[in-house]
This record gives C-alpha cells, structure tokens and sequence, in this order.
C-alpha cells in the first residue's frame, strides 16, 4: 500500500474515532456498548485491499479499535449464518467485554432532519436520498438483526464455539454524523446525542443564494467521515452550480464542503426541497 493511500485511510481512521456515538443510554430497547476505556490503537495500519464501501470500512476501524481496548476480547467476525447453502443473514461481531460474551452489530449513517415530515422527532431523520431511516434502522435490528442470534442455524454454530446464545448480551455500536435545516442549527435534540450534529443542508435555491466568493468540494463517499481540510482543489460558486445540477437530477444528495473565507463547513446539498 502506497503512503499515500496509508494517509488517506489513518484519516478516515482519525474521522471515524472522532464520530460520537448516536445513543448514550437505551433507546427503544437497544443497549449501546458502553467503552469506559479507549482504544491503544490510535493509527489503523491494516492492509485495505482495492476501496471498500464505507459500511465495511467502518466495521475495519471498530475492530481494530476494539482490539486495542484491553478489557475487549474480540471473538470472531462478520459471521455469516447460512442455512441450505444460502446465507440467511450475518452477525457483525462476537466479542467479550468485562466477562460477557456480546453480538455487537455496527452501524455507521449519515442522516439529515426532515423537519417538514408531520411525524415524531426520532422519525424525522432520513437519508440523505430518503432511501433510508433512523427509524427502519432501528426497527431491523430489533426485527432481523438482533433475532438471528437466536435461530437454529446460528445456535448451532455457537455450540461449536462452546457459546450459548441465552447467555450472550446484545448491544449496538451506533455512529452517526446528522445534519440539520440551516436554521436549526442551534436546536437541542431530545432523544440523540447532539454531538452527532456535524452541520446542515440547503436546498439549489439556497446555493445560489450564497456569496459567490463561496468555495466548494464534493469529497467521495469514503471521505465523508473525515472533517473538511484546506488542502483539496476547490471550486468556485459557478463551477459547483454547473457540477451539483447534475447530481440533484438524478435525485442524489451529495455531501460537500464549502469555505467562506477560512471557514470550513460540511453540508449536503438536497433534491427534495
């Protein structure tokens, strides 16, 4: 692996650290694994063959920090559970923490806060392409993902490692990075942590209402979890008003960086409104 790609992916890395966690307590019957201690393991020197998506990506980086965290044992992997030669679903991690054995599944998202959806807060947030859900998130791990410990294939397969799935706890390594209306920038949430807020969206209309002295840079998706940085080639407000057409026509909403002067900001540029 060439230095370069090295840098790229310990900033990633540093990005990923840096992300809060999106529950602090239970929610909605979910425990969050709580880490008291943090990670030895303050670089990520693995070898990361070709360029994964971000999900897999971020599932690297909590294994290796879960590694370097002493009172964690991480037990196996991405193990998948297969029954008549099909796999019927996969389990993120078996690790042991404190003397529990624990199913751990890892989520790393990106949401936006659709404050015009006639609905309660925790369903406000949406993908940025309204593909996706805080809401659906959780319900899949409460519906699918969480009940797989227990079906007969994966008990079987604990049973060879000496495991019983009655006495595993479940827990959830939830990172987010939300973003909100410009207006509501200030605005204190009640039931996520508010550290996750990294910034806002804005609509075509509100692009071209900024300074034209504004700059942009619309990094790719696997450097979405980093914070924005002076040292890439920006462009100015026409160019990315001729370059972000093209992505919101095809109903994408792309996350950018924008520079006003010497600051840095990290929005998306939405369709939908």
């Amino acid at each position: 692996m060439t230095n370069k790609k090295q840098s790229e992916l310990n900033l990633r890395y540093q990005g990923f650290l840096e992300t809060p966690f999106l529950f602090k307590y239970i929610f909605n019957g979910l425990h969050p694994l709580i880490l008291k201690n943090k990670t030895k393991n303050h670089s990520f020197n693995n070898v990361v063959n070709n360029e994964p998506r971000l999900g897999k990506l971020v599932e690297y980086f909590v294994f290796n920090e879960l590694i370097g965290i002493k009172s964690v044992n991480v037990l196996k992997t991405n193990i998948q559970i297969i029954k008549n030669k099909i796999t019927i679903g996969e389990i993120d991690a078996l690790i042991k923490h404190i003397n529990k054995v624990i199913h751990l599944e890892i989520i790393y998202k990106f949401y936006l806060y659709d404050n015009l959806i006639n609905t309660s807060e925790i369903n406000k947030w949406i993908g940025p392409n309204r593909n996706d859900s805080l809401s659906k998130k959780l319900n899949k791990l409460k519906t699918k993902q969480f009940p797989l410990l227990f079906n007969k294939e994966t008990i079987l397969f604990l049973s060879t490692l000496g495991l019983d799935a009655n006495l595993i706890h479940q827990r959830i390594y939830f990172k987010a990075q939300l973003f909100v209306p410009k207006q509501m920038n200030n605005y204190k949430f009640d039931y996520i942590n508010n550290l996750c807020i990294k910034g806002y969206y804005l609509s075509l209309n509100e692009v071209q209402e900024l300074p034209s002295s504004t700059l942009f840079y619309i990094p790719k998706k696997l450097d979405w979890i980093i914070d924005p940085h002076s040292l890439v080639k920006w462009m100015t407000h026409k160019q990315f008003l001729e370059t972000i057409s093209s992505y919101l026509t095809m109903n994408i909403s792309p996350l950018c960086w924008i520079k006003k002067g010497n600051q840095l900001s990290k929005i998306f540029i939405v369709y939908w409104r």
